[in-house]
């Protein structure tokens, strides 16, 4: 293949198209693949993608993890398609695709031998498959556009300057700075730009210039400002605790044995796991400090015989490690409570060997002699097609978290993480004795995880084992006393059994485990509702609709709430708000059709109204609940149809009588006499 500058335009355009063409090939299985494990924590669920929160937020709080551009990207994406999981997937291929293309563009202008090949093997090896076929890695696939775009234009700029054309170098230059800060707010582990940036100028220049210091300041400080981002929120997702604690002797050993696992990983990429066997670290034997030092040594010698015959090699591994370097251990990461590696950790390091593949089987191609050009082609297709195959074969895992977490128990049996959120999976399907079974196989492997107390609770609750579960959230709460889930589900079973004060006390500790959990205040409004409280019930509703008015069960709450209080008119309009987000639930559909049919505001009421409602909620209950029945007699009778109110309060009174229901049976025997004498019922007082 020619170098860039030589081929035509049209050329430019069948090998760019043929790299988008071959990753969209390979990732097949994924256009057809659901949503998995996070991402409903990134998007299905994301308050800022799919909730009343927005850019405000995505921009402005913790909300949206190391990466917002990315959470604004899904925000947009959300608006435009929903959540149908095809074109999520179809844009994180695409942004792959994109980037293998600029780099093949990267690698020209660093005139790279083989650059096309290089670009090619890193967008089909199946290292990047957890990458590309996993929607929540989009913080990856976008980042790594950007991250290239970074590097071609900060390329450009240094060639122009070659060029003594200063006006088209700080253009590039300017571009590539505005691309570098879209890819840090991708996600922070872009932070090595600068690094990076430094190795291409080495490169372009064959030596080291200080005025490169100043051309790299502001990606400096760009890096700083990420890195601070990242720490913040991975601290506030509980990196540094007790569970994360390393001494500094075991962060080195491990990133000593996590870079050689990478690099063994690209050179023979079997068996690809999920959630890798997590190491164990021992700092006293000697012999494990061994691959750190072997590090050490291939850095020296690469870089000592850097002017004879490994400046590739030298540049090559120098920015794999570079790349490698938010990921190697040395810093806490949410992660690392799983395993102290992951295939999409060296989606960007592995450029580096990548491409240096590529140029060694370039080369060692080119000098095959006579009929090389087709010895290339077949060549370089075997090894392609051979990576693309292994690669479409590992983008089926990630269909189904059923697939997944099956495909992860079967290379990695002792994972406790694959158990528990195959558990999870399967307890939301209502498969409760599975669910039951992969939890407390997570339990064995790891039995002091208040989350699995927790969810293994739930399943055993949902099963009507009530003590059982009950004891495994008690478990929970001693091993983390203040797990705001633990709390919170223990409160609904002791609510459901009738313990509303032990109840209440749960609620409690939830919200002060964790101030903004709307489900909890949610709960303790309906509580003081129910204890006839209207000044705590209001109060804890209106916090559960400011944290969360996305939740229908929010409004609901305190309209309620405001009903109690005698504010009719404003428990109306949260009543509507409630049934604009879940149309069809009965409960408020009667309840404001009582409002609209029987409330002492003569402007409130609106007959019409209520009987629509009320004709709704009823259909919905199949007309077999007898207080919704009364309401829409009340409801016809405010219309004047005082026939219709008859025949129906008779239908509400014999349903409540044979149910057993005397309060409510009686009640509607006084409204039918009111009926039969054409009146309508108006409540007397607010």
């Amino acid at each position: 293949m020619a170098t860039i500058s030589r081929m035509t335009q049209a050329e430019r355009d069948r090998a760019a198209g043929a790299i988008v063409l071959l990753t969209l090939l390979a990732y097949l299985p994924a256009l057809s693949a659901g949503f998995i494990w996070d991402d409903d924590a990134h998007l299905t669920r994301n308050p800022c993608v799919v909730g009343p929160l927005g850019f405000k937020e995505i921009w402005t709080t913790p909300a949206a993890r190391i990466c917002p551009l990315v959470a604004s990207s899904f925000r947009v994406q959300y608006a435009i398609w929903g959540l149908n999981p095809l074109p999520f997937h179809l844009v994180t291929i695409l942004m792959h695709a994109g980037a293998a293309v600029v780099l093949w563009q990267v690698l020209a202008r660093l005139k790279v031998p083989g650059a096309w090949l290089g670009a090619a093997l890193w967008a089909l090896h199946p290292v990047q498959v957890e990458s590309v076929a996993w929607i929540t890695e989009l913080k990856n696939t976008q980042s790594g556009l950007f991250y290239m775009l970074t590097g071609l234009f900060f390329v450009r700029a240094r060639l122009a300057e070659q060029a003594q054309d200063a006006k088209r170098a700080r253009r590039n230059d300017w571009a590539a700075l505005g691309f570098g800060a879209l890819a840090m707010a991708s996600k922070s582990s872009t932070v090595i730009l600068p690094l990076v940036l430094g190795l291409c100028a080495w490169w372009l220049e064959r030596s080291w210039r200080w005025r490169n210091v100043w051309r790299l300041a502001p990606y400096f400080i760009l890096s700083a400002l990420s890195s601070a981002l990242s720490i913040w929120t991975q601290r506030l997702e509980g990196a540094g605790e007790a569970a994360w604690a390393r001494s500094w002797p075991e962060r080195v050993i491990t990133a000593g044995k996590v870079v050689w696992f990478y690099l063994g990983k690209l050179l023979w990429p079997q068996p690809l796991i999920f959630i890798y066997p997590k190491w164990q670290i021992d700092p006293r034997q000697v012999t494990a400090y061994l691959p750190l030092v072997l590090v050490v040594v291939a850095l020296v010698i690469l870089w000592l015989g850097r002017e004879r015959w490994s400046r590739g090699a030298f540049v090559a591994f120098a920015y794999f490690l570079a790349a490698l370097l938010p990921v190697l251990g040395l810093m806490d990461h949410y992660f690392l409570r799983y395993s102290f590696v992951g295939d999409h950790f060296q989606y960007l390091a592995s450029v580096g060997p990548l491409a240096l593949a590529g140029a060694g089987l370039w080369r060692a191609l080119g000098s095959a002699g006579r009929g090389k050009s087709v010895i290339r082609l077949i060549a370089c297709g075997l090894v392609l097609g051979g990576l693309g195959m292994l690669s479409w074969r590992h983008a089926r895992v990630f269909r189904d978290d059923e697939t997944l977490w099956g495909d992860t128990l079967a290379k990695n049996p002792d994972c406790w993480m694959a158990h528990l959120n195959w558990g999870c999976a399967l307890s939301d399907q209502r498969k409760l004795e599975a669910a039951i079974e992969h939890f407390q196989a997570a339990l064995r492997l790891k039995p002091d995880h208040a989350e699995t107390h927790n969810d293994l609770a739930v399943a055993l609750c949902r099963q009507g084992r009530i003590e059982e579960g009950t004891a495994h959230y008690q478990t929970a709460l001693q091993i983390d006393p203040r797990h705001p889930q633990a709390h919170f589900n223990l409160g609904v079973t002791l609510e459901a059994e009738g313990n509303t004060d032990e109840a209440l006390a749960q609620y409690l500790a939830a919200v002060q485990a964790k101030p903004d959990y709307a489900e909890a205040f949610n709960n303790l409004s309906h509580l003081f509702v129910k204890r006839g409280d209207a000044q705590q019930a209001l109060r804890y509703a209106a916090e559960a609709v400011r944290l969360r008015p996305d939740i229908a069960q929010s409004h609901y709450n305190l309209a309620t709430a405001l009903l109690q209080q005698g504010r009719s008119e404003e428990a109306a309009g949260e009543y509507r708000e409630s049934l604009r987000l879940q149309p069809d639930w009965p409960v408020p559909l009667n309840d404001l059709a009582w409002v609209l049919a029987a409330n002492v505001s003569d402007h409130l009421r609106n007959g019409t109204e209520a009987v629509t409602l009320a004709e709704q909620a009823c259909r919905l209950t199949q007309f077999r609940e007898p207080l919704f029945i009364g309401t829409l007699a009340a409801a016809y009778a405010e219309a004047g149809r005082f026939d219709d109110a008859v025949q129906t309060a008779e239908k509400a009174r014999e349903l409540a009588a044979s149910a057993g229901r005397k309060e409510l049976a009686d009640r509607n025997r006084q409204l039918l006499e009111l009926y039969r004498a054409g009146k309508p019922f108006h409540e007397t007082q607010r």
